[in-house]
Protein backbone atom coordinates (compact mmCIF):
# COMPACT_ATOMS: atom_id res chain seq x y z
CA UNK A 1 0.00 0.00 0.00
CA UNK A 2 2.76 2.25 1.01
CA UNK A 3 4.32 1.82 -2.49
CA UNK A 4 1.18 2.09 -4.56
CA UNK A 5 0.29 5.27 -2.19
CA UNK A 6 4.05 6.88 -3.19
CA UNK A 7 3.31 6.07 -7.14
CA UNK A 8 -0.21 8.02 -7.09
CA UNK A 9 1.30 10.59 -4.95
CA UNK A 10 4.62 11.22 -7.39
CA UNK A 11 2.45 10.60 -10.74
CA UNK A 12 -0.12 13.51 -9.92
CA UNK A 13 3.07 15.08 -8.79
CA UNK A 14 4.97 14.71 -12.16
CA UNK A 15 2.38 14.42 -15.03
CA UNK A 16 2.61 17.19 -17.44
CA UNK A 17 -0.43 18.73 -18.55
CA UNK A 18 -0.66 20.52 -22.07
CA UNK A 19 -1.99 24.10 -21.80
CA UNK A 20 -0.90 27.52 -22.87
CA UNK A 21 1.66 30.94 -21.52
CA UNK A 22 -0.76 33.56 -21.80
CA UNK A 23 -4.01 32.17 -19.34
CA UNK A 24 -7.42 32.31 -21.78
CA UNK A 25 -10.29 31.61 -19.30
CA UNK A 26 -13.18 30.99 -20.56
CA UNK A 27 -17.00 30.19 -18.58
CA UNK A 28 -17.97 26.79 -19.29
CA UNK A 29 -20.83 26.63 -16.71
CA UNK A 30 -22.07 30.01 -14.71
CA UNK A 31 -24.41 30.79 -12.52
CA UNK A 32 -28.08 30.41 -14.61
CA UNK A 33 -29.35 33.93 -12.76
CA UNK A 34 -26.47 36.36 -13.45
CA UNK A 35 -26.43 40.11 -12.73
CA UNK A 36 -26.86 42.14 -15.33
CA UNK A 37 -24.18 44.80 -15.25
CA UNK A 38 -23.41 47.55 -18.07
CA UNK A 39 -20.03 48.62 -18.70
CA UNK A 40 -19.92 51.64 -20.49
CA UNK A 41 -16.69 52.93 -22.32
CA UNK A 42 -14.57 54.83 -20.39
CA UNK A 43 -14.47 58.46 -21.49
CA UNK A 44 -10.75 59.47 -22.67
CA UNK A 45 -10.50 63.02 -22.45
CA UNK A 46 -7.56 63.37 -24.35
CA UNK A 47 -8.58 64.38 -28.12
CA UNK A 48 -6.20 63.40 -30.88
CA UNK A 49 -4.65 60.75 -28.47
CA UNK A 50 -5.54 56.50 -28.28
CA UNK A 51 -5.98 55.64 -24.50
CA UNK A 52 -3.25 53.39 -23.40
CA UNK A 53 -5.42 50.49 -22.37
CA UNK A 54 -9.24 49.24 -22.49
CA UNK A 55 -10.32 49.65 -18.88
CA UNK A 56 -13.98 48.69 -20.08
CA UNK A 57 -12.85 45.78 -21.54
CA UNK A 58 -10.64 44.71 -18.65
CA UNK A 59 -13.59 45.23 -16.27
CA UNK A 60 -16.44 43.39 -18.65
CA UNK A 61 -13.72 40.78 -19.05
CA UNK A 62 -13.09 40.56 -15.02
CA UNK A 63 -16.74 40.61 -14.41
CA UNK A 64 -18.27 38.29 -17.01
CA UNK A 65 -15.52 35.61 -16.80
CA UNK A 66 -16.32 35.60 -12.68
CA UNK A 67 -19.67 33.53 -13.61
CA UNK A 68 -21.86 36.15 -11.52
CA UNK A 69 -22.44 38.48 -14.02
CA UNK A 70 -24.42 39.10 -17.42
CA UNK A 71 -22.40 42.03 -19.07
CA UNK A 72 -24.36 43.76 -21.76
CA UNK A 73 -22.58 43.96 -25.42
CA UNK A 74 -21.56 47.35 -26.13
CA UNK A 75 -23.28 47.73 -29.25
CA UNK A 76 -26.29 47.29 -27.10
CA UNK A 77 -25.82 50.30 -25.10
CA UNK A 78 -28.63 52.55 -25.11
CA UNK A 79 -26.32 55.26 -24.39
CA UNK A 80 -22.91 55.69 -23.37
CA UNK A 81 -22.54 58.66 -20.50
CA UNK A 82 -19.23 59.67 -18.77
CA UNK A 83 -21.18 61.87 -15.73
CA UNK A 84 -24.09 61.09 -13.29
CA UNK A 85 -26.07 63.65 -14.88
CA UNK A 86 -26.15 62.89 -18.32
CA UNK A 87 -27.43 59.08 -17.62
CA UNK A 88 -30.97 58.83 -18.98
CA UNK A 89 -32.53 56.39 -16.22
CA UNK A 90 -35.65 55.68 -18.42
CA UNK A 91 -33.38 53.86 -21.20
CA UNK A 92 -32.11 51.94 -19.18
CA UNK A 93 -34.50 50.25 -17.05
CA UNK A 94 -36.80 50.14 -20.35
CA UNK A 95 -33.75 47.46 -20.96
CA UNK A 96 -33.80 45.69 -17.29
CA UNK A 97 -30.35 46.72 -16.61
CA UNK A 98 -29.87 46.93 -13.33
CA UNK A 99 -26.46 48.84 -12.44
CA UNK A 100 -24.22 50.84 -14.63
CA UNK A 101 -20.41 51.66 -14.87
CA UNK A 102 -19.26 55.03 -15.99
CA UNK A 103 -15.87 57.01 -15.88
CA UNK A 104 -13.43 58.88 -17.68
CA UNK A 105 -9.52 58.30 -18.07
CA UNK A 106 -7.23 61.31 -18.23
CA UNK A 107 -3.87 62.15 -18.89
CA UNK A 108 -1.84 64.23 -15.97
CA UNK A 109 0.82 66.56 -16.84
CA UNK A 110 2.90 64.13 -14.85
CA UNK A 111 2.49 61.81 -17.21
CA UNK A 112 0.89 59.54 -14.74
CA UNK A 113 -3.45 58.76 -15.26
CA UNK A 114 -6.33 60.13 -13.29
CA UNK A 115 -8.74 57.06 -13.08
CA UNK A 116 -12.11 57.59 -11.55
CA UNK A 117 -15.28 55.83 -12.36
CA UNK A 118 -19.13 55.41 -10.82
CA UNK A 119 -21.16 52.40 -10.30
CA UNK A 120 -24.97 53.84 -10.54
CA UNK A 121 -28.14 51.63 -8.98
CA UNK A 122 -30.68 52.42 -12.06
CA UNK A 123 -33.66 52.02 -10.29
CA UNK A 124 -33.15 54.10 -7.05
CA UNK A 125 -31.22 56.52 -9.67
CA UNK A 126 -28.23 56.73 -7.11
CA UNK A 127 -24.34 56.03 -6.89
CA UNK A 128 -23.44 52.99 -4.36
CA UNK A 129 -19.60 53.01 -5.40
CA UNK A 130 -17.13 55.50 -6.57
CA UNK A 131 -13.67 55.60 -7.01
CA UNK A 132 -10.99 58.39 -8.08
CA UNK A 133 -7.18 57.49 -8.36
CA UNK A 134 -3.92 58.74 -10.05
CA UNK A 135 -1.90 55.85 -11.40
CA UNK A 136 1.69 55.58 -13.28
CA UNK A 137 1.07 53.77 -16.61
CA UNK A 138 1.96 50.69 -15.68
CA UNK A 139 -0.58 50.23 -13.18
CA UNK A 140 -3.64 51.04 -15.31
CA UNK A 141 -4.41 47.32 -15.66
CA UNK A 142 -4.30 46.86 -11.79
CA UNK A 143 -6.77 49.60 -11.15
CA UNK A 144 -9.18 48.23 -13.19
CA UNK A 145 -8.79 44.74 -11.50
CA UNK A 146 -9.73 46.67 -8.57
CA UNK A 147 -12.52 48.12 -10.11
CA UNK A 148 -13.78 44.71 -10.73
CA UNK A 149 -13.29 43.89 -7.06
CA UNK A 150 -15.11 47.13 -5.70
CA UNK A 151 -18.01 46.20 -8.58
CA UNK A 152 -17.93 41.90 -7.62
CA UNK A 153 -18.39 43.15 -4.15
CA UNK A 154 -20.96 45.72 -3.83
CA UNK A 155 -22.86 43.42 -5.93
CA UNK A 156 -22.69 40.07 -4.23
CA UNK A 157 -21.22 41.13 -1.04
CA UNK A 158 -18.36 38.82 -1.58
CA UNK A 159 -14.65 40.24 -1.48
CA UNK A 160 -13.33 40.26 -5.26
CA UNK A 161 -10.24 38.52 -6.31
CA UNK A 162 -9.61 40.20 -9.84
CA UNK A 163 -6.41 42.07 -8.12
CA UNK A 164 -4.46 38.81 -7.62
CA UNK A 165 -2.06 36.80 -8.71
CA UNK A 166 -1.10 32.85 -9.53
CA UNK A 167 1.99 30.88 -9.92
CA UNK A 168 2.46 27.72 -11.65
CA UNK A 169 5.12 25.47 -13.09
CA UNK A 170 5.19 24.96 -17.34
CA UNK A 171 6.86 22.15 -18.82
CA UNK A 172 8.06 22.19 -22.41
CA UNK A 173 9.78 19.68 -24.44
CA UNK A 174 12.26 18.80 -27.28
CA UNK A 175 14.13 16.53 -29.00
CA UNK A 176 17.03 17.21 -26.59
CA UNK A 177 16.02 18.69 -23.45
CA UNK A 178 13.03 19.64 -20.83
CA UNK A 179 12.41 23.10 -19.25
CA UNK A 180 10.88 23.49 -16.55
CA UNK A 181 9.30 27.26 -15.50
CA UNK A 182 7.91 28.76 -12.46
CA UNK A 183 6.21 31.59 -13.26
CA UNK A 184 3.51 34.01 -11.96
CA UNK A 185 0.73 36.00 -13.55
CA UNK A 186 -2.43 38.29 -12.61
CA UNK A 187 -5.20 36.10 -12.40
CA UNK A 188 -6.38 36.84 -15.68
CA UNK A 189 -3.22 35.34 -16.83
CA UNK A 190 -1.21 38.92 -18.29
CA UNK A 191 1.81 40.03 -16.95
CA UNK A 192 3.85 36.44 -16.66
CA UNK A 193 6.94 37.00 -15.22
CA UNK A 194 8.84 33.82 -15.18
CA UNK A 195 11.28 33.31 -11.86
CA UNK A 196 13.13 30.11 -12.48
CA UNK A 197 14.24 28.29 -15.72
CA UNK A 198 15.85 24.45 -15.10
CA UNK A 199 16.52 20.84 -16.68
CA UNK A 200 15.05 19.52 -13.29
CA UNK A 201 11.63 18.66 -12.28
CA UNK A 202 10.19 22.48 -10.03
CA UNK A 203 7.33 21.36 -7.39
CA UNK A 204 4.82 22.58 -4.78
CA UNK A 205 4.24 26.13 -5.57
CA UNK A 206 3.45 28.10 -2.20
CA UNK A 207 3.31 31.85 -1.85
CA UNK A 208 4.11 33.81 1.33
CA UNK A 209 1.15 35.86 2.66
CA UNK A 210 2.39 38.99 1.97
CA UNK A 211 2.60 37.88 -1.46
CA UNK A 212 6.20 38.65 -2.14
CA UNK A 213 7.98 35.02 -2.01
CA UNK A 214 7.40 31.74 -3.24
CA UNK A 215 8.24 28.74 -1.54
CA UNK A 216 9.18 25.76 -3.83
CA UNK A 217 11.01 22.56 -4.64
CA UNK A 218 13.53 22.08 -6.86
CA UNK A 219 15.67 18.95 -8.37
CA UNK A 220 18.02 21.36 -9.62
CA UNK A 221 21.14 19.11 -7.76
CA UNK A 222 19.87 15.71 -8.78
CA UNK A 223 17.89 15.51 -5.18
CA UNK A 224 14.87 17.39 -3.88
CA UNK A 225 15.43 20.94 -2.43
CA UNK A 226 13.44 23.62 -1.04
CA UNK A 227 13.87 26.87 -1.84
CA UNK A 228 12.61 30.39 -1.35
CA UNK A 229 12.45 33.29 -3.97
CA UNK A 230 11.98 36.64 -4.18
CA UNK A 231 9.04 37.16 -7.31
CA UNK A 232 10.09 40.81 -7.19
CA UNK A 233 13.90 40.89 -6.87
CA UNK A 234 14.49 36.95 -7.97
CA UNK A 235 16.86 36.50 -4.81
CA UNK A 236 16.44 33.16 -3.48
CA UNK A 237 17.66 31.16 -0.87
CA UNK A 238 17.92 26.87 0.37
CA UNK A 239 16.00 26.38 3.39
CA UNK A 240 15.98 22.49 3.49
CA UNK A 241 18.15 20.13 1.54
CA UNK A 242 18.20 16.95 4.03
CA UNK A 243 18.93 13.55 2.52
CA UNK A 244 16.28 11.94 1.26
CA UNK A 245 12.67 13.51 0.60
CA UNK A 246 12.19 17.49 0.65
CA UNK A 247 8.45 18.29 -0.07
CA UNK A 248 5.58 20.08 0.08
CA UNK A 249 6.35 23.38 1.68
CA UNK A 250 3.64 25.36 3.15
CA UNK A 251 3.41 29.11 5.10
CA UNK A 252 2.52 29.76 8.20
CA UNK A 253 -0.45 32.28 8.12
CA UNK A 254 2.32 34.85 9.94
CA UNK A 255 5.13 34.54 7.34
CA UNK A 256 7.73 33.07 9.91
CA UNK A 257 7.49 29.18 9.43
CA UNK A 258 7.22 26.51 6.96
CA UNK A 259 5.58 23.31 7.35
CA UNK A 260 7.36 20.50 4.94
CA UNK A 261 7.79 16.78 4.15
CA UNK A 262 10.77 15.57 5.28
CA UNK A 263 12.63 11.88 5.16
CA UNK A 264 15.66 13.09 6.95
CA UNK A 265 15.02 10.45 9.85
CA UNK A 266 13.98 7.56 7.94
CA UNK A 267 10.30 7.99 7.38
CA UNK A 268 8.52 9.99 5.80
CA UNK A 269 7.18 12.98 8.26
CA UNK A 270 6.00 16.73 8.76
CA UNK A 271 8.35 19.13 10.10
CA UNK A 272 8.04 22.40 10.74
CA UNK A 273 11.19 25.04 9.66
CA UNK A 274 11.36 28.31 12.19
CA UNK A 275 12.55 30.46 9.63
CA UNK A 276 13.93 33.41 11.96
CA UNK A 277 16.11 31.16 13.45
CA UNK A 278 16.37 27.75 11.34
CA UNK A 279 15.53 25.58 14.04
CA UNK A 280 13.39 22.55 13.47
CA UNK A 281 10.20 20.95 15.15
CA UNK A 282 8.84 17.22 14.16
CA UNK A 283 5.16 17.03 13.99
CA UNK A 284 4.00 13.52 13.23
CA UNK A 285 5.60 10.14 14.09
CA UNK A 286 4.50 7.10 12.36
CA UNK A 287 5.39 4.53 10.41
CA UNK A 288 2.96 5.93 7.71
CA UNK A 289 3.77 8.63 5.06
CA UNK A 290 2.28 11.92 6.26
CA UNK A 291 2.81 14.71 3.44
CA UNK A 292 1.28 17.46 2.24
CA UNK A 293 0.71 19.67 4.70
CA UNK A 294 -1.42 22.82 5.15
CA UNK A 295 -1.99 25.36 7.83
CA UNK A 296 -5.18 26.42 9.22
CA UNK A 297 -6.13 29.69 8.64
CA UNK A 298 -5.11 30.42 12.26
CA UNK A 299 -2.19 29.00 12.31
CA UNK A 300 -3.15 26.80 15.20
CA UNK A 301 -3.63 23.09 13.20
CA UNK A 302 -2.06 21.62 9.65
CA UNK A 303 -4.28 18.94 7.45
CA UNK A 304 -2.20 16.61 6.18
CA UNK A 305 -2.35 13.65 4.44
CA UNK A 306 -1.50 9.94 5.76
CA UNK A 307 -1.96 6.54 4.35
CA UNK A 308 -1.72 5.11 8.29
CA UNK A 309 -5.19 4.22 8.10
CA UNK A 310 -4.27 2.05 4.97
CA UNK A 311 -5.05 4.13 2.00
CA UNK A 312 -4.51 7.83 1.88
CA UNK A 313 -6.43 9.98 4.01
CA UNK A 314 -7.07 13.38 5.14
CA UNK A 315 -5.78 14.08 8.94
CA UNK A 316 -5.31 17.32 11.51
CA UNK A 317 -2.85 17.96 14.11
CA UNK A 318 -2.30 20.83 16.58
CA UNK A 319 0.72 22.64 16.02
CA UNK A 320 1.26 22.80 19.85
CA UNK A 321 1.16 18.93 19.94
CA UNK A 322 -1.21 15.94 20.57
CA UNK A 323 -1.90 13.33 18.35
CA UNK A 324 -3.71 13.17 14.65
CA UNK A 325 -6.98 13.10 13.72
CA UNK A 326 -8.53 11.80 10.82
CA UNK A 327 -11.19 13.90 9.52
CA UNK A 328 -11.87 12.21 5.68
CA UNK A 329 -13.82 9.11 6.26
CA UNK A 330 -15.80 9.03 2.70
CA UNK A 331 -14.34 6.93 -0.32
CA UNK A 332 -10.68 5.18 -0.14
CA UNK A 333 -8.83 7.93 -1.20
CA UNK A 334 -8.55 11.77 -0.25
CA UNK A 335 -5.03 13.82 -0.33
CA UNK A 336 -3.75 17.28 -1.05
CA UNK A 337 -5.83 19.21 1.58
CA UNK A 338 -5.90 23.03 1.72
CA UNK A 339 -8.03 24.86 3.89
CA UNK A 340 -10.31 27.58 2.80
CA UNK A 341 -9.83 31.45 4.08
CA UNK A 342 -12.35 31.12 6.82
CA UNK A 343 -11.15 27.53 7.40
CA UNK A 344 -14.23 25.86 7.52
CA UNK A 345 -13.72 23.55 4.69
CA UNK A 346 -11.17 21.96 2.62
CA UNK A 347 -10.49 21.36 -0.53
CA UNK A 348 -9.11 18.22 -1.43
CA UNK A 349 -8.48 16.02 -4.65
CA UNK A 350 -11.08 12.78 -3.78
CA UNK A 351 -10.71 9.87 -5.92
CA UNK A 352 -14.43 8.67 -7.30
CA UNK A 353 -14.99 5.51 -9.86
CA UNK A 354 -11.50 5.53 -10.89
CA UNK A 355 -11.24 9.23 -11.41
CA UNK A 356 -9.39 12.06 -9.21
CA UNK A 357 -11.84 15.17 -8.90
CA UNK A 358 -11.46 18.13 -7.04
CA UNK A 359 -13.77 18.19 -3.70
CA UNK A 360 -14.70 20.21 -0.57
CA UNK A 361 -14.71 18.43 2.96
CA UNK A 362 -17.04 20.25 5.51
CA UNK A 363 -14.63 20.34 8.81
CA UNK A 364 -18.58 20.71 10.90
CA UNK A 365 -20.01 17.56 9.63
CA UNK A 366 -17.48 15.69 7.31
CA UNK A 367 -19.47 15.62 4.15
CA UNK A 368 -17.13 15.29 1.18
CA UNK A 369 -18.81 17.44 -1.91
CA UNK A 370 -17.51 16.54 -5.49
CA UNK A 371 -16.89 19.64 -7.66
CA UNK A 372 -15.40 18.15 -10.71
CA UNK A 373 -16.16 15.63 -13.15
CA UNK A 374 -13.25 15.00 -14.70
CA UNK A 375 -10.99 11.67 -14.99
CA UNK A 376 -7.74 13.30 -13.25
CA UNK A 377 -7.64 16.40 -11.60
CA UNK A 378 -4.58 17.85 -9.21
CA UNK A 379 -3.47 20.97 -6.86
CA UNK A 380 -6.72 22.65 -5.78
CA UNK A 381 -5.86 26.01 -4.50
CA UNK A 382 -8.33 28.52 -2.77
CA UNK A 383 -9.10 31.96 -4.04
CA UNK A 384 -8.01 34.55 -1.51
CA UNK A 385 -11.59 34.99 -1.23
CA UNK A 386 -12.59 31.47 -0.68
CA UNK A 387 -15.15 32.03 -3.70
CA UNK A 388 -13.15 29.71 -6.89
CA UNK A 389 -10.87 27.06 -6.27
CA UNK A 390 -7.92 27.13 -8.98
CA UNK A 391 -6.53 23.25 -10.22
CA UNK A 392 -4.79 21.06 -13.11
CA UNK A 393 -6.59 18.29 -15.24
CA UNK A 394 -7.07 16.61 -18.26
CA UNK A 395 -9.46 17.32 -20.82
CA UNK A 396 -10.36 16.38 -24.17
CA UNK A 397 -7.59 18.08 -25.89
CA UNK A 398 -5.24 17.24 -23.67
CA UNK A 399 -4.38 18.94 -20.10
CA UNK A 400 -5.11 22.40 -18.88
CA UNK A 401 -5.89 24.79 -15.74
CA UNK A 402 -9.46 25.01 -14.52
CA UNK A 403 -11.18 26.92 -11.86
CA UNK A 404 -14.62 25.90 -9.75
CA UNK A 405 -16.47 27.85 -7.44
CA UNK A 406 -16.76 26.67 -3.91
CA UNK A 407 -20.41 25.51 -4.40
CA UNK A 408 -19.39 24.15 -7.98
CA UNK A 409 -22.25 26.00 -9.93
CA UNK A 410 -19.00 28.00 -11.48
CA UNK A 411 -16.48 26.37 -13.74
CA UNK A 412 -13.63 27.74 -15.77
CA UNK A 413 -11.75 26.66 -18.33
CA UNK A 414 -7.86 28.32 -18.50
CA UNK A 415 -6.07 27.85 -21.38
CA UNK A 416 -2.27 28.31 -21.50
CA UNK A 417 -0.19 29.07 -25.06
CA UNK A 418 2.94 26.49 -24.67
CA UNK A 419 4.63 24.42 -22.59
CA UNK A 420 2.64 21.74 -20.40
CA UNK A 421 1.54 23.12 -16.95
CA UNK A 422 0.90 22.28 -13.20
CA UNK A 423 0.55 23.16 -9.79
CA UNK A 424 -1.44 26.25 -9.86
CA UNK A 425 -1.51 28.17 -6.59
CA UNK A 426 -3.76 30.76 -6.09
CA UNK A 427 -1.76 33.96 -4.11
CA UNK A 428 -3.10 36.31 -1.29
CA UNK A 429 -4.37 39.68 -2.07
CA UNK A 430 -2.07 42.36 -3.00
CA UNK A 431 -1.45 45.14 -0.93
Amino acid sequence: MKVLFKIIICSLLLVSLQAQAVLDIKITQGIEQALPVAIVPFAWMQAGKVAPLDLTEIISNDLERSGHFDVMDQQDLPQQPSEFDNINFGDWRKLGMENILIGKLNLTDSGDYKVTFKLVDVYRGIEIASLGKIVKPNHLRRVAHQISDLIFNKLTGIPGAFDTRVAYITVKKNKNKTIHTLNIADADGHNIKRLLESPEPLLSPSWSPDGRKIAYVSFENKNSAIYIQNVITGHRKRVSAFEGINSSPSWSPDGTKLAMTLSKDGNTEIYILDLNNNSLKRITRHGGIDTEPNWSPDGSKLAFTSDRSGGPQIYEINVAGGKPKRISFEGKYNARPVYSPDGKVITLIHAQSGSYRIATLDLGNGYINVLTDSRLDESPSFAPNGGMIIYATTGVRGGQLAAVSADGRIHQRLGIQEGGVREPVWGPFLK
